[in-house]
């Protein structure tokens, strides 16, 4: 395809009386790696809620392969190839690893396509294999995240969105979550990741958008914005 595979044009988000997004345009191509940063409270997973219908959209239109995503529900949406994996995890903590992932693609009739990915997460999460009959609840927050992300891959996503992957882990587990990203950019797979932690997206993204207060503040590539002054003394710590 030439177009993007997803594109926002003016998005706008409100909760009540409460504007979270003010019009708002972005695009992914096919095999990108695309982040949106920002502090608390910018917008970036009302951007994401509203992808996936989780959300109404205020204004402004969602397109995904050229098509409108107006008025399509979110168990269509995940039909259609939009996979997301949200902030917080929500593993089903009394349910198995196992169970975990099966429910992923629930949506999914093809069995031999389910085993095989199935099997592809294993090897990508190697403790997701060693604790596969263990109870999600009892995993530690790393395992969970990378529990949740397999999760979503469950589904077969064409593009996979991620929200706030890093939060609550250990700088080593950081490191861990984002080269396993990496290396599904690496095979192919289209993902837009929400993150607070810029250096850490910037570091696997193709390019970057940066969120403040419910608007885009700058665009460019991962080097461009990486090398922006004004990025570093924000969000990079520099």
């Amino acid at each position: 395809m030439t177009g993007p595979l997803l594109q926002l044009e003016q998005l706008s988000v409100r909760y009540g009386s409460v504007q979270a997004l003010h019009g708002i345009d972005l695009e992914v191509r096919q095999g990108e790696l695309v982040t949106l940063l920002g502090s608390n409270g910018a917008g970036k997973s009302s951007t994401l809620r509203a992808i996936s219908a989780l959300v109404p959209a205020g204004g402004g239109r969602i397109l995904w392969r050229g098509a409108p995503l107006t008025g399509v529900p979110a168990h269509r949406i995940v039909r259609l190839g939009i996979g997301h994996c949200p902030e917080g995890r929500r593993v089903l903590g009394r349910q198995s690893v196992a169970a975990n992932l099966e429910l992923g693609a629930y949506l999914r009739r093809d069995r031999g396509g389910i085993a095989a990915d199935l099997e592809r997460c294993y090897g990508l999460f190697p403790r997701l294999a060693e604790r596969r009959q263990q109870l999600a609840g009892s995993l530690s927050g790393g395992e969970q995240q990378m529990l949740a992300i397999a999760r979503a891959l469950m589904g077969s996503p064409t593009l996979l969105m991620l929200d706030e992957p890093s939060l609550g882990l250990a700088p080593k587990l950081v490191a861990e979550v984002m080269a396993i990203l990496a290396e599904l950019h690496r095979q192919g797979l289209t993902i837009l990741l929400v993150e607070q932690n810029a250096q850490a997206a910037l570091a696997i993204a193709s390019r970057g958008y940066v969120l403040e207060a419910g608007q885009v503040n700058r665009t460019g590539s991962a080097t461009e914005l990486l090398n922006d002054r004004g990025l570093q003394e924000s969000y990079l710590g520099q």
